[in-house]
C-alpha cells in the first residue's frame, strides 16, 4: 500500500486554474487552483461555508465559475454539461443523498450504467443479439462486481426509500461505480452514518481507489478528521472561499492557519491520536 502523502504519480487527472465563482455580492471561490493526481485520494476540507459543495458543483458542470479553467484529461472543459462530463469518466456522489426511492437498489445502479449501452433502438425494442448480450455483460458487471464489492446482496431487489440511510448512500455509491469512472467526487460521503457505517465506507473508499479492478482517483469532501488524515494522499484547504493551503496530512496537520481556521486544539488531537 502506498504511504499517505506520497504521490502515486506525477500524472495530472484534473486541474482548477483560478476559479472565482460568485453569488450576488458573495465571493464563494477565489482565485482557487488545484492539481489532482491519477490514484490520488485528494480531500477537500474547510468549516462550513468554505466553498467545497460549490468547488464540487463547477467540477462536475452543475456550475459555471465566472473565471479560470477547468481541465480534465488534459482537456478544457468549462462548457461541458454534466453528462458530457460523465462520458468523459468523470461521477459524483451527493452531500444529499440523490437516489431514486421508488425503485430498486438493482435498478438505481443500473441507471449508472447508461452510458456504456451502445445499441441501437430496433435491437433494444426487440432485445436480441447485440442488445441482449451487452444487457448480460452490464448486469455481470454489476452484480458481480459493484454488488459485491458494496456488499449488498442481500437487498438488491428492495426498494431504496425503505432502506436506511447507509445503506442509501451505498447505493449511490454504486450508481456512480456503474459509470467506471476515473475521477470519483465524493461529497461528504460519511456524514449521517454512524461508527460502524463510517468505518465501512472508508474501507470501501480505500478499495475503490486501491484495488486493481478499480484504482478511481478519489476527490474527497470531508468533515471527519480523523478519516481525511487516514486516507488522503493530499488535503485541500479552504476558508472563505480562499485556499489556505494544500498538502500532504502531516502538513495541513501542522499548519497553525489551518489550526487556527478550521481544525481547532480538540480536533488536531483528535486527529494525531
Amino acid at each position: 500500500m502506498t504511504v499517505k502523502g506520497e504521490a502515486k504519480t506525477d500524472e495530472i487527472l484534473l486541474e482548477l486554474e483560478d476559479i472565482s465563482m460568485s453569488f450576488g455580492k458573495v465571493r464563494a471561490l477565489q482565485g482557487i487552483t488545484l492539481n489532482v493526481k491519477q490514484g490520488e485520494i485528494h480531500s477537500v476540507i474547510g468549516p462550513n461555508g468554505a466553498g467545497k459543495t460549490v468547488m464540487m458543483n463547477c467540477v462536475n458542470g452543475l456550475y459555471h465559475p465566472e473565471n479560470g479553467k477547468i481541465i480534465f484529461k488534459g482537456k478544457q472543459i468549462n462548457h461541458l454539461k454534466p453528462h458530457e462530463r460523465a462520458q468523459m469518466g468523470l461521477a459524483r456522489t451527493f452531500q444529499k443523498v440523490e437516489v431514486f426511492g421508488g425503485m430498486t437498489v438493482l435498478d438505481n445502479i443500473r441507471l449508472g450504467r447508461h452510458i456504456h449501452y451502445k445499441s441501437g433502438i430496433l435491437s433494444g425494442a426487440l432485445y436480441i443479439g447485440k442488445t441482449a448480450r451487452e444487457e448480460i455483460r452490464h448486469r455481470e458487471f454489476i452484480e458481480e462486481e459493484i454488488i459485491d464489492l458494496l456488499e449488498i446482496e442481500s437487498i438488491r431487489h428492495k426498494s431504496v426509500g425503505m432502506l436506511p440511510y447507509g445503506l442509501q448512500k451505498r447505493v449511490e455509491l454504486g450508481r456512480a461505480l456503474a459509470l467506471e469512472p476515473e475521477l470519483l467526487i465524493l461529497d461528504e460521503p460519511l456524514a449521517g452514518l454512524n461508527l460502524e457505517e463510517v468505518e465501512d465506507m472508508a474501507r470501501f473508499i480505500l478499495d475503490i481507489n486501491e484495488e486493481k479492478r478499480w484504482q478511481v482517483t478519489c476527490l474527497l469532501v470531508e468533515h471527519d478528521m480523523g478519516v481525511v488524515m487516514d486516507l488522503s494522499d493530499r488535503v485541500f484547504v479552504l476558508n472563505f472561499g480562499n485556499m489556505i493551503m494544500d498538502g500532504t496530512p502531516i502538513e495541513v496537520q501542522n499548519n497553525p492557519e489551518v489550526i487556527k481556521a478550521y481544525l481547532g486544539e480538540e480536533d488536531l488531537y483528535a486527529t494525531r491520536r
